[in-house]
């Protein structure tokens, strides 16, 4: 039996329905100071080059397995339609069962600005209200700095926010100014994160 293919739509994006807790907020804002500099034909180029992979749920509702960070950008430069990768139909599941075929397919993650798991039903309805994860935000600015490289593999920039959680307090962390970007990139690059996703080894002076 053939496999079907993922499907390409276009939907709403104040519609589409996050599948994690939290962003950080400062990459958001990158985002759109990115998105702000781009003329009118940029704009198209950078959507269609930024599909939103996502899962057709529960009454007939779409749910983003990516790009949030890119998503809440754009709602907050009202951006109102987007393209959508669809994954999956699952709109055929009881929806109890849903969210534990989301979790077993790594297409959620429910943690919160501590890093604490959450139940499901934690997840936010609208990506509006996402909340903002400050070790999240170091994370992506260091990956932007060359702290670490992109990877594939789920949710990898917050397995890096943990990394940075555990080694950096949150007052330190506060204003993300140069001190704990710093400091950051030294951890990035240290031994103790080779077990990271993306790691890129120490730094050779």
């Amino acid at each position: 039996m053939a496999r079907a293919r993922p499907q390409l739509i276009r939907a709403r994006l104040e519609t589409l329905h996050p599948t994690q807790l939290t962003v950080g907020l400062a990459e958001v804002q990158a985002k759109r100071q990115e998105w702000q500099q781009l003329k009118r034909k940029a704009r198209t180029a950078a959507l269609n080059d930024h599909w939103f992979p996502c899962v057709l749920g529960p009454r007939q509702r779409y749910y983003i397995v990516d790009h949030h960070h890119f998503g809440l950008a754009l709602l907050q430069e009202e951006v109102k339609e987007v393209p959508l990768l669809v994954l999956k139909d699952l709109s055929f599941v009881e929806p109890d069962s849903f969210w534990e075929v989301m979790g077993f397919n790594q297409w959620a993650h429910p943690y919160d600005a501590q890093g604490v798991r959450r139940s499901f039903e934690r997840i936010p309805g609208r990506i509006l209200d996402l909340q903002d994860d400050p070790y999240r935000s170091l994370a992506g600015l260091l990956r932007r700095a060359g702290g670490f490289a992109k990877d594939a593999t789920p949710f990898s920039e917050f397995l890096w926010a943990d990394f940075f959680r555990r080694r950096i307090d949150i007052e330190t962390l506060c204003k993300l100014g140069a001190k704990v970007r710093a400091r950051g990139m030294k951890l990035a690059r240290s031994q103790d994160a080779r077990y990271l996703p993306g790691w890129v080894g120490q730094i050779v002076d």
